[in-house]
């Protein structure tokens, strides 16, 4: 199992959300660039997220989003405002090797099934969920769809994964959602990332035990000191 370091992007800091809520923001660092940097030649994977895109609709920082990409090196996904193909390609433009995709996955299934067949291993699917329901637009909107059924439709495209947040979990420390995290791998047939209140190593070695959870994103505790990266990397491993 991959460890993602994630470098999560507001008003040119990096920060994390209280349950994706964005009157609830922690500055963890001032300077995203050298964060990046720091994590550099350390882990094969980052997870950076334009929160001002997501929630806008479309990519905002994007020259941080640039200078982030060239400080981390190849193996970085990139989401926030990806809503269409122009989005898409311009992320790829700046250097991401993967580009993450939630309310254009949810919106425009179509889409995303396409750019995942033209760009094979490229297109990472966000499925955020509050309640099992996936979520849109930042998490400010209920789409009515579920988690497992969004992710069932992307199973027969190679796609990279399938990212899950449980929202009432994310940036909490209380503990990722294991149980749901391995039943959307089971029952959707996909690789699966888990993302969303990852904050002890055990944690992270209970993700490592299922084989359908290829990757967990770890932000807060990072951050905060909880977790030590290299710890981190080697609880991926099942150390």
């Amino acid at each position: 199992m991959d460890l993602f370091p994630a470098i999560d992007l507001f008003e040119g800091k990096v920060v994390r959300l209280h349950q994706g809520r964005y009157d609830a923001v922690t500055v963890y660092d001032r300077d995203p660039v050298a964060r990046a940097r720091s994590f550099s030649g350390k882990t094969p994977r980052l997870h950076v997220v334009d929160l001002e895109g997501a929630r806008e609709g479309r990519p905002v920082q994007r020259e941080l989003v640039r200078a982030v990409l060239e400080a981390f090196g190849p193996g970085a996904q990139v989401g926030g405002g990806v809503r269409d193909r122009a989005a898409f390609e311009a992320y790829l433009a700046l250097g991401a090797e993967r580009v993450v995709l939630g309310t254009a996955a949810a919106r425009d299934t179509a889409l995303v099934r396409d750019l995942a067949s033209a760009h094979p291993g490229v297109v990472v699917v966000a499925v955020d969920a509050k309640d099992g329901v996936v979520a849109t637009d930042g998490w400010l909107t209920s789409s009515g769809v579920t988690a497992i059924e969004l992710a069932r439709a992307f199973a027969d495209r190679p796609i990279a994964g399938v990212l899950y947040t449980d929202i009432a979990r994310d940036g909490t420390g209380a503990g990722p959602n294991v149980e749901m995290t391995a039943r959307l791998a089971r029952e959707a047939k996909v690789p699966v990332i888990a993302s969303g209140g990852v904050a002890t190593l055990d944690q992270l070695r209970e993700l490592a035990r299922h084989s359908g959870i290829t990757g967990a994103i770890v932000g807060r505790a990072l951050y905060d000191g909880s977790i030590d990266l290299g710890d981190a990397i080697a609880a991926c491993r099942g150390a």
